[in-house]
């Protein structure tokens, strides 16, 4: 059996889309049918308005009601994690507290973007949210968006304070990911935010990922990350080479216009992304289905 890391949120959070109706509406009745089949393929945590979920293109009142909906259309399916980040300390106190009211199981804090605070100001971001809540928290790491690497010293540092429970590590880099796994307190997780390196970051003692591909082989991910807990690595690696390709395709342009057109075709009533992200091309929508298509997805 290998080491069981702490799991606040379960082993597989999926950074949920934000569908949109024809005229760019929030369907809110077609969020919560999704996040009810994200809860029974395998999903143990749902993060809604996270980077995924269009967070930047939300106003906050479409968040809040977000955040209400499919808390209640859900019950107690699985949790619910609101993305309340900001690049705005006192917005993203603001918006995590409102979180708390609404009963919602956890907040995820992204690194502030575009200001490119120092480590110590990130430090003093992070840690006014969890001076302002008694939430569970979980930081997320993601230069390549923000342009600013929250080094593993300053990880650390936050660590230790009451609320911050875990890390949405999607640096891609695996000796950062080790380094924080190896002095971080023990109750503490990290999680993959790259869906390809799920199974890397499970082998340095990770809790699981937060995902865009469980949207649509969430039973698989879940069948991979059982089986390394099991210690049926063969079963693990397997399964792991054979959603490479499902990894990705999902990124072959911006995140979430993958997604949102594999699950437009899966039946779901997504829509597109709001500008200024773009609808797929035919050539990417092409790509999207092959592979579907390949995992008898279609």
């Amino acid at each position: 059996m290998c080491y069981n890391p702490p799991m606040n949120f379960g082993r597989i959070i999926t950074a949920m889309v934000t569908p949109f109706k024809a005229d760019g509406a929030v369907d809110y009745a077609e969020a919560v049918r999704l996040a009810n089949h994200l809860a029974d393929n395998g999903t143990d945590t749902v993060l809604l308005a996270g980077t995924t979920g269009e967070s930047p293109t939300l106003t906050h009142e479409e968040e809040t009601v977000l955040f209400q909906e499919v808390k209640k259309g859900l019950g107690k399916k699985a949790k619910v994690m609101a993305g309340t980040g900001s690049n705005s300390t006192k917005t993203a106190v603001e918006m995590t507290q409102k979180a708390e009211k609404l009963g919602m199981d956890g907040a995820l804090i992204v690194v502030p973007y575009y200001n490119k605070p120092s480590q110590e100001g990130l430090y003093q971001h992070f840690k006014a949210v969890n001076d302002a809540v008694s939430l569970p928290l979980m930081m997320y790491n993601i230069p390549g968006r923000t342009s600013r690497n929250m080094e593993c010293e300053t990880t650390l540092r936050l660590a230790e304070l009451k609320n911050y429970v875990a890390i949405k590590e999607a640096s891609g880099d695996l000796e950062q990911m080790k380094k924080i796994l190896a002095s971080a307190p023990k109750d503490f997780a990290l999680y993959s935010g790259d869906d390809n390196l799920t199974l890397d970051a499970l082998k340095l003692g990770g809790a699981g990922v937060v995902s865009v591909a469980s949207h649509l082989v969430g039973p698989q991910m879940k069948k991979m990350i059982d089986a390394y807990f099991a210690g049926d690595m063969q079963t693990a690696e397997t399964v792991n080479q054979e959603l490479q390709d499902i990894f990705k395709v999902m990124f072959i342009t911006t995140n979430p216009a993958p997604v949102k057109s594999a699950l437009n075709m899966l039946g779901f009533k997504c829509g597109i992304p709001r500008l200024p992200l773009v609808d797929l091309t035919e050539d990417e929508r092409t790509q999207v289905k092959q592979v579907l298509q390949k995992h008898k997805l279609l």
